[in-house]
């Protein structure tokens, strides 16, 4: 009786915290429904008849396009944080303590986004931009290398800062290059190849860490955000202005 009452136990436990979890869902569409207002569209901005024509997506630019490349080797770098949990346990983490991966990487991504973002305001964003892809490679070796829980914490915490230094910088360079009217079309494009590519990121590490094992894996990505940071060098020689 008392392992069937733990058991009804644990299935209410479990559905307790999904409750729980849809109140922030409901309060989102709250703040959307009645908070947030599709601002009127600026008088001036060229007019077109389909953002995917050939002529519009000339029009974004080459810069636009440099950006979307870069954004898509990194994109290569960043498989599902689902990897950081395998390699804690693979580790040692007792299961019970396994959602406490997840957590640090939070902490840490939102202790660096404020001053990412306030940086961003004051120095050139390409610079900070690039910082956050060393974070990125720097947690990569790190994991590769940890023997220990220990080494896995700050393999963790350097995956957050990394995500605080880059998600929203990679955003606004899209802004930056792209026109004004096509801004929509821009975070489309930008949000489907990346997509897209950390899909096929996720499966690769997946292979890898099936066939060659956990080091590879983490090998993998240092090697893609390098590739990235190799590109984002470059951006300076494809347009000079970009991020200033």
């Amino acid at each position: 009786m008392l392992a069937i009452g733990l058991m009804w136990l644990t299935a209410d436990s479990f559905q307790a915290v999904f409750w729980v979890a849809v109140i922030p869902a409901f309060l989102s569409v709250g703040v959307l429904l009645f908070t947030v207002h599709e601002p009127e569209r600026p008088v001036g901005l060229c007019k077109f008849r389909s953002p995917f024509s050939l002529t519009e997506l000339k029009r974004l630019g080459t810069a636009y396009w440099w950006v979307i490349g870069i954004a898509v080797v990194f994109s290569m770098s960043r498989f599902s944080e689902a990897f950081l949990v395998l390699r804690a346990q693979a580790l040692g983490m007792p299961v019970m303590l396994v959602p406490m991966v997840l957590v640090l990487m939070n902490v840490a991504y939102a202790l660096a986004a404020y001053p990412a973002g306030a940086l961003s305001d004051r120095a050139n964003r390409i610079t900070i931009l690039g910082v956050g892809f060393g974070f990125l490679i720097a947690a990569d070796l790190v994991l590769a290398f940890a023997n220990g829980l220990s080494g896995v914490a700050i393999g963790v915490t350097l995956w957050g800062f990394h995500m605080g230094f880059t998600q929203g910088l990679l955003a606004t360079l899209v802004a930056d290059t792209a026109p004004p009217e096509l801004r929509g079309t821009a975070y489309g494009f930008f949000n489907f190849f990346s997509g897209v590519a950390l899909l096929i990121a996720s499966l690769l590490a997946g292979a890898f860490w099936d066939k060659v094992g956990p080091q590879s894996t983490f090998f993998g990505g240092a090697v893609f955000a390098a590739i990235a940071l190799a590109g984002l060098a470059a951006t300076r020689l494809v347009a000079p202005t970009l991020g200033r």
